[in-house]
């Protein structure tokens, strides 16, 4: 019996954790579940009695529905051109700052840092200056070297690409603290024996760090994917998903059908659909993670 109530505190430690979880993750989940196979709209949220169950319905739609289908290239557009771009500069620039520690390396971390924790509606403003056709920084620098105004925000693809450079300045700070720590964790006596050994700066850079940095790369990897697909901030603030759906996500496409057309069950639809898209990719990555790791 004694043995019993000892084993019980464990459970009580994790317990407020998980009805936290439960009540805020997994029961969400479970209705947005139920909600996906239903018509369920502003009429049915008000009277539950107009709710009918329409089975794969919504699911079908989605799939032959062009703006949901733009949107999903679109995202893979994002994250193949925004992820990589993402982890090379952070890194890039977390292994430049952790060759000193004297004042100036220390007020570049924090430079590098600040745009993570920016509020995005400043940040919009600015940069919608920046990119403003008639007025922008961007095209008056342009123009002193006599290039014509450059469209950045009302042509797709040039919108798109607009979009990943405002996503990219914003994310590398959070990386870059998660790539120095690492940095930081490596035993300088392997630098020590590679510099007795005459390594070169690329050898002890390919032969020691970047192997030492592998768990933190993939960390890196699995969460800024998982952003980029759920990519809605820079594309709601800036384009609203313009010009022509040119740069609409599909985290936009569910918030508008959800909460400007208040179609419930065909945005919970659309959210499982990328849920699934997300669990892919990550199941997916952890497999390659394994496989590099038994090698």
């Amino acid at each position: 019996m004694k043995q019993l109530l000892n084993n019980r505190h464990p459970y009580m430690f994790i317990a407020p954790a998980v009805i936290l979880l439960t009540l805020f993750s997994v029961i969400p989940i479970i209705v947005a579940l139920v909600i996906s196979f239903t018509d369920m709209n502003l009429k049915g949220l008000a009277n539950w009695s107009a709710i009918s169950f329409i089975g794969l319905e919504n699911y079908k739609d989605l799939f032959s529905d062009a703006t949901f289908i733009k949107s999903v290239f679109n995202t893979f557009f994002y994250v193949i051109i925004g992820v990589p771009l993402v982890i090379i500069a952070s890194l890039s620039i977390a292994l430049l700052l952790n060759y000193g520690t004297s004042w100036i390396f220390n007020t570049f971390r924090a430079v590098y840092y600040m745009p993570s924790i920016t509020n995005i509606i400043a940040v919009a403003v600015i940069w919608g200056y920046l990119y403003n056709t008639e007025y922008g920084l961007f095209n008056y620098l342009l123009s002193l070297l006599t290039v014509d105004n450059i469209p950045w925000l009302e042509e797709p693809t040039i919108a798109k690409i607009s979009l990943i450079i405002l996503a990219v300045w914003k994310g590398i700070g959070i990386n870059m603290i998660i790539f120095l720590a690492a940095l930081q964790g490596i035993p300088k006596s392997y630098y020590e024996a590679a510099e007795m050994d005459g390594a070169s700066r690329l050898q002890v850079l390919f032969y020691i760090t970047l192997p030492l940095l592998r768990y933190a790369t993939f960390f890196v990897t699995v969460t800024t994917l998982i952003g980029w697909m759920q990519f809605f901030e820079e594309p709601f603030v800036m384009t609203d998903g313009g010009p022509l759906d040119g740069t609409i996500s599909i985290a936009l496409f569910i918030y508008q059908e959800g909460f400007r057309y208040s179609e419930f069950g065909y945005a919970a639809a659309g959210s499982f659909i990328l849920f699934a898209m997300i669990i892919i990719v990550t199941v997916f990555q952890f497999k390659l993670q394994k496989k590099d790791t038994d090698l």
